[in-house]
């Protein structure tokens, strides 16, 4: 089966435009309010630590993409760590799902902004509706080429970041650094809830995997796979924390919890009136829109590698066009499927739920299999394993005493994707004399 990545097609600042407009898009317009709900007063403060535990997390993946560059990167690691089987195969899926998950919560999160822009409130059923269209133009510019996709996402990953950067310098100068969520208004929240909002805000940070998958279409993949994850993540907190600061300043947490969905429109309000609402709208559309193109870009080439290592079931459905076409075409279905039918708190628990888990197990394999091959620090390994542990755990607990629904679905989601593989690969011949890679 002829491979359908193309070397060298995606640049450093290219790369780092991807990671970045995967993060920003679902970090900051999405999650905000959702983690402001969980932590308190002190939300800024998860972004910080959700950027620490991604920082440790990020390790093993810089280690083992400067090692080893490949498309669809995510699932090289596991097939390094865990050989042909379905836990490695799994764990791989886990990542699809997460990534996918993140693309429908970037979706309605455009819907949301678009109708507060629009002053239009009493119909919600909308929200999905311009979710979907928002998916359909991501899929045109995805099957339009991989240099278009480096091109629109650098211009959109640009302007969103500039705009942005002054919407929170204006918000605080407007202002004052007065946190307002933190006066007597604030909500009382307990230690299991901030943990859980530091798992909100690690999937704040997750695009940087945007950049791991797409490795072997990276220029001087060897050296720019982790200077682009870094220099990602590096920006990514910058720009949380001005935004967190002017949203707290310009907001009671009580305010930011009852505009949860459209948060940094409501902190836009009172420092810029409408004026600074139809900005903040404009910002959402640009950011969602660049992330939802990257996310998109990443998973479809994920899968494809999946599908040309004979690791999962793949069918044509008469469609035209190779397998990355299809691919393509599988994840544009299945985000629309989520945006249609969950809304963002959910989104993003399922998303945390499974990265977490294939964060874990990612970390456990290049700590027992690859940390010598690769030159891996062992105990930032552990650490890594540590922290996804405790907030894995936190979260959890805090959302099967208000949503044990959602941890249900999570659990069984997870324990079928494990199972089916483990099915699918036990009837699946292999043969090596024709060159298949492998997990």
């Amino acid at each position: 089966m002829k491979s359908s990545y193309k070397a060298d097609s995606i640049t450093l600042a290219g790369a780092i435009a991807m990671g970045t407009g995967v993060m920003i898009g679902a970090g900051i317009f999405a999650l905000t309010g959702q983690i402001a709900e969980l932590a308190g007063p002190l939300f800024p403060l998860s972004f910080v630590l959700g950027a620490m535990v991604s920082g440790f997390s990020a390790h093993a993946y810089i280690k083992m993409s400067n090692a080893f560059p490949s498309a669809g990167g995510v699932a090289m690691i596991l097939q390094k760590a865990y050989g042909r089987n379905f836990i490695a195969v799994g764990a791989a899926l886990l990542m699809v799902l997460s990534m996918v998950i993140s693309e429908s919560l970037v979706a309605r999160t455009f819907g949301s902004y678009a109708l507060r822009g629009l002053q239009i409130e009493d119909m919600a059923y909308l929200v999905p509706v311009l979710g979907v269209g928002l998916i359909v133009v991501a899929y045109v510019i995805n099957a339009s080429g991989n240099r278009s996709v480096g091109l629109v996402s650098t211009i959109m990953s640009t302007l969103k970041i500039g705009g942005i950067v002054v919407f929170g310098v204006a918000a605080i100068w407007a202002s004052g650094i007065s946190l307002a969520s933190t006066g007597s208004q604030a909500l009382d929240r307990t230690t299991a809830g901030f943990l859980g909002s530091v798992a909100l805000a690690i999937l704040a940070f997750t695009g940087f995997t945007t950049i791991t998958n797409s490795g072997a279409e990276i220029t001087e993949p060897h050296r720019n796979v982790g200077r682009s994850i870094i220099w990602s993540i590096g920006t990514c907190i910058a720009v949380y924390l001005l935004v967190a600061l002017a949203v707290g300043s310009s907001l009671t947490l009580a305010e930011i919890v009852e505009a949860k969905d459209y948060s940094l429109a409501e902190a836009a309000r009172p420092a810029f009136g409408d004026a600074g609402l139809y900005l903040t709208v404009l910002l959402s559309v640009i950011a969602t829109a660049s992330g939802l193109i990257a996310s998109i870009f990443a998973v479809s080439r994920m899968l494809a590698m999946l599908t040309e290592m004979h690791l999962i079931p793949h069918r044509h459905f008469g469609l035209p066009g190779g397998v990355r076409d299809h691919t393509l075409i599988y994840t544009v279905v299945i985000a629309t499927f989520l945006t249609i039918f969950f809304d963002l708190g959910r989104i993003a628990s399922l998303g945390a739920f499974f990265y977490l888990v294939m964060d874990v197990i990612i970390q456990w394999g290049v700590f027992r299999h690859l940390r010598q091959e690769i030159g891996a620090s062992a105990p930032t390994l552990l650490v890594a394993i540590g922290l996804d542990v405790v907030v894995l755990g936190a979260f959890a607990s805090l959302k099967w005493y208000g949503d044990p629904e959602i941890v249900i679905i999570a659990l069984t989601s997870i324990v079928a994707v494990f199972a089916w593989q483990r099915f699918y690969l036990s009837r699946t011949s292999y043969d090596r004399t024709k060159g298949h890679r492998h997990l």
